[in-house]
């Protein structure tokens, strides 16, 4: 998670969205930088209300709009499956060797998730919260430069990216019947993500 006090603008970390090399671009601009423990750097918008909003809000008179990246929801998927498939992953209870990505998907869509499917939801973690509290700048994943241009402008500053934390290069293909049953099961996710403008 980013805090810019004077832009006013929290960057919240969804994780597989990139912001990890969003974070080591933009750290030396950010009044608040939480990069560790996990829990933290990728806090929730509800955890976000409850913890940091509270904090600027009552100390420092602010109130921060909110701004977060979603990625495409099978993408999203995908990149959890390869990430777990890192070298070091092999023998670990989370590792996705040996699993394929349509069993991956079948494995997210139960009830109860074996811990290597049990990567939470993009919808949860962006979700408004009855005291209003919401986000108000969310970009697609998949649209850099209308993400880029906008932290460029608000925060007049210029930088560029490296390529940070990224998971091995394996294809991902998702048969129709799945994909279908993964739409099916959450469309709130594809919704979401769909209601998100792009240039």
């Amino acid at each position: 998670m980013l805090v810019f006090y004077k832009a006013k603008l929290a960057f919240l970390s969804v994780p597989k969205t990139g912001t990890t090399a969003y974070e080591a671009a933009l750290r030396d601009h950010a009044d608040l930088v939480i990069s560790e423990p996990p829990v933290l750097k990728h806090a929730p918008v509800y955890r976000y209300n409850r913890f940091v909003r509270p904090m600027f809000a009552k100390v420092c008179d602010v109130d921060l709009e909110v701004m977060a990246v979603m990625r495409e929801p099978v993408s999203w998927l995908g990149s959890w499956w390869r990430y777990r498939q890192r070298p070091f992953m092999q023998g670990k209870a989370n590792a996705t060797h040996d699993i394929s990505f349509d069993d991956f998907v079948l494995a997210y869509m139960k009830g109860k998730k074996p811990g290597y499917a049990n990567v939470g939801s993009q919808f949860k973690f962006l979700e408004s919260q009855p005291n209003g509290t919401r986000v108000a700048h969310l970009f697609r994943y998949e649209d850099q430069p209308r993400l880029q241009r906008f932290l460029k402008s608000r925060l007049d500053v210029d930088f560029e990216l490296e390529r940070s934390n990224v998971s091995p290069d394996i294809p991902v293909t998702l048969s129709d019947e799945v994909a279908l049953r993964y739409r099916r099961k959450f469309p709130e996710e594809f919704a979401l993500y769909e209601s998100i403008p792009n240039d």
